[in-house]
């Protein structure tokens, strides 16, 4: 199936690294111009992912915003329409790891965590919808996670937030349909992005162990999450909407023990 997004425009939330970078220049690739925005700037990741994009030939931007600040939110939209002229895809991707004892989580840090990848998901749906409910169309891809599916200790704020995102995916998606804006949601599993490469090599992430917990017997590439984004962003997925696309090598479908999986391989 060849998906284009020729003379399409696609803001990405979160897009300076791992897999926010991934969907980034999948879209560019696929001929869309991109807005990529993120709160962190200092570390020029953000200024590199931009050019990158312009080296494909496709107009792209970087943008600074902190999802959490409705403001910000609203003016990152604002900027991708005045200055790439339109906005036809939005992916919410921002996000940041919650963890800890539940009992001892602390009230800011459970706040942040809903402020960033709750709230700023229904923030940035409803600044993108604004536009695209003007131009008849768009497509809007939350990025969830297995988290928001499986129970997982230690992450009450992280898992409840990206239970919340699928919600809300459904919600919009039955909403907006009559503005022809298609809101599905994608949930990737464990992925081998730069980060879980650097906790891989500290220890704290035992790879041959998650490895051996997914049926397919392996991490994700950040490309296979963004090839998911592509399809649900492209005219192929036109009827598709509120829904949550899993991509996680059957993790969440597999229900039979860690052994088993280590003996039939």
């Amino acid at each position: 199936m060849d998906i284009r997004l020729d003379n399409k425009v696609a803001l990405v939330t979160g897009g300076s690294r791992g897999i926010g970078k991934s969907i980034a220049m999948a879209l560019a690739q696929a001929g869309a111009d991109v807005a990529v925005s993120d709160i962190l700037v200092e570390d020029g990741l953000l200024g590199k992912v931009v050019e990158e994009i312009t080296g494909l030939g496709r107009r792209a931007i970087g943008v600074k915003a902190d999802v959490s600040c409705k403001a910000d939110v609203t003016a990152m939209v604002k900027e991708t329409v005045a200055k790439l002229g339109r906005i036809d895809i939005l992916v919410n991707n921002a996000g940041l790891n919650v963890v800890g004892p539940s009992m001892d989580l602390e009230e800011a840090r459970w706040k942040y965590g809903i402020d960033v990848m709750l709230t700023g998901v229904f923030f940035g749906c409803q600044a993108a919808a604004k536009e695209m409910a003007r131009q008849k169309g768009g497509k809007i891809i939350n990025i969830s996670s297995i988290y928001g599916i499986s129970g997982i200790p230690e992450r009450a704020c992280y898992c409840s937030v990206k239970a919340a995102v699928i919600q809300l995916t459904r919600v919009l998606g039955c909403e907006w349909a009559k503005y022809n804006i298609n809101v599905n949601a994608v949930a990737p599993g464990y992925v081998k992005t730069p980060q879980i490469e650097s906790l891989i090599a500290q220890g704290t992430i035992d790879e041959s162990g998650l490895a051996g917990r997914t049926p397919m017997g392996r991490l994700g590439k950040g490309e296979e999450i963004a090839e998911a984004v592509v399809y649900l962003a492209s005219d192929k997925a036109d009827y598709i909407t509120g829904h949550t696309l899993v991509v996680d090598g059957g993790w969440t479908a597999f229900g039979y023990l860690e052994s088993w999986l280590s003996s039939n391989s």
